[in-house]
């Protein structure tokens, strides 16, 4: 069973797709709506949400800005967008952004339906590959080595760049692989096939097709929205190199490496998904030049052995980490010191901001320097709270001080906590304490 959320400044619409939904026959278990982005967000942050369908404009926050805010929120929702506008410009966003199809108004309300009934259809059902996997291990099943003729090649590129890059030969090689760049990023998946499972020993023959079979999920993944190359590294470690363009490249830096975290979320969750194998992400940052390659790939294992670390943690940018600070490697001691000044931050940050309207998860990790991803594993490993759980628990304490002890108005209350509208407070406040603002103050 799925839940859907439909997103649209126009209550009638909303009410219109939900019946629709409702009446379809549908394998749906909850249907929400949302008339503003903000309202979206809050949903997507507080519910188990499958699938979303939004509109593109809709005043303070779009439906791209609400795309991308649910990306860094919880990667593997997905998206239907709706608009009023066949602009090429607003599709080719929604496409770069994973959307699975962009839908004209006035919607034909069989053509929506199928839409949504070819997304849900694809969610949950692994490639054809794994279904061998997970059907028993077929002998007659032979794995195929990704790029076998390039996999060596490429291994040495990330160890010695200047070697290939000055031989003619190997060189034409590369060129084959279309790895024009000018800017990279090298991401690496690590299965732990060690350790995971004392009750379950794996054959040799095991490991090879549970990493094929990561292999093909990563591959899966990166087709739909990513110019990049897998193939296999050694111990068990699969590589990815993305590359982009000029032009692909024009927004900012923070931008692409907010992508490549919601990448190397999206990635460990559909293993262990399908796997059950909580597979550690290593994501270097983004340098220009395939001279940089070895640097590049140093950083990806580096971000990876910081699981040693925070072993309940799977996803790690280099970046995050603030190496530059450092003459030499930090210690655990300074690592630690670090975090928790990140986390107080964090917090002076929130409790200074929490009643501003709009606040995001993106916006306190912007001023911390490092990924929403990993402030978030933080704040909640340092406080116990999840960061927006923090932010609602101030707003609804701050609200309820004031139902009890003025005469303000609910729409005035729900302006000084940073709610846009007096329904979606009310909605948040009585999930949070069981009762109405109204029936409080009564």
């Amino acid at each position: 069973m799925f839940n859907i959320l439909v997103v649209d400044d126009e209550p009638l619409i909303c009410k219109g797709l939900s019946n629709l939904l409702a009446s379809s026959g549908l394998n749906i278990d909850h249907i929400y709506t949302a008339n503003s982005g903000f309202e979206a967000l809050d949903c997507i942050r507080m519910e188990e949400i499958d699938l979303l369908v939004t509109d593109i404009q809709m005043g303070a926050m779009s439906g791209i800005d609400l795309m991308q805010h649910a990306k860094l929120a919880k990667p593997w929702v997905q998206t239907i967008v709706i608009s009023a506008h066949e602009t090429f410009q607003y599709a080719q966003m929604a496409v770069r952004l994973g959307a699975k199809d962009y839908l004209i108004k006035p919607l034909n309300s069989e053509q929506f339906l199928d839409s949504v009934r070819n997304v849900l259809l694809k969610m949950g059902k692994p490639s054809p590959e794994l279904d061998i996997f997970m059907s028993g291990i077929n002998e007659s099943f032979r794995l195929e080595e990704p790029l076998p003729e390039y996999s060596k090649l490429l291994n040495e590129l990330l160890i010695e760049p200047e070697g290939v890059l000055c031989d003619a030969e190997r060189l034409q090689k590369l060129d084959n692989l279309k790895l024009q760049g000018p800017y990279f990023s090298v991401l690496k998946i690590k299965v732990p096939l060690d350790g995971m499972n004392q009750e379950k020993h794996y054959t040799l023959r095991d490991r090879r097709l549970l990493c094929y079979a990561a292999l093909n999920i990563a591959k899966e993944l990166m087709d739909q929205e990513w110019n990049s190359t897998a193939f296999y590294a050694e111990d068990e470690e699969i590589t990815i190199i993305i590359q982009w363009d000029e032009k692909s490249y024009e927004d900012s830096s923070a931008s692409q490496i907010n992508r490549l975290d919601i990448l190397g979320r999206s990635l460990h969750f559909n293993i262990q998904k399908y796997l059950h194998l909580n597979a550690v992400i290593g994501i270097s940052q983004i340098l220009k030049g395939l001279s940089f390659m070895a640097v590049l790939n140093r950083q990806a294992s580096k971000a990876i052995l910081w699981n040693n670390e925070h072993n309940d943690h799977y996803v790690f940018y280099y970046g995050d980490f603030n190496w530059n600070s450092y003459t030499t490697d930090p210690s655990v001691e300074e690592l630690h010191t670090r975090s928790n000044l990140i986390v107080e931050k964090a917090r002076e940050y929130i409790d200074e901001n929490y009643a501003q309207k709009g606040l995001t998860i993106h916006e306190v990790a912007k001023k911390n320097h490092v990924s929403p991803n990993y402030l978030s594993y933080l704040f909640k490993k340092n406080t116990g709270y999840n960061l927006w759980e923090y932010v609602i628990k101030l707003r609804m304490e701050e609200s309820r001080v004031m139902i009890l002890n003025t005469d303000l108005r609910r729409y005035e209350i729900a302006e000084r906590v940073g709610y846009e509208s007096p329904e979606h407070f009310s909605k948040i406040f009585k999930k949070y304490y069981g009762i109405s603002p109204s029936e409080l103050k009564k």
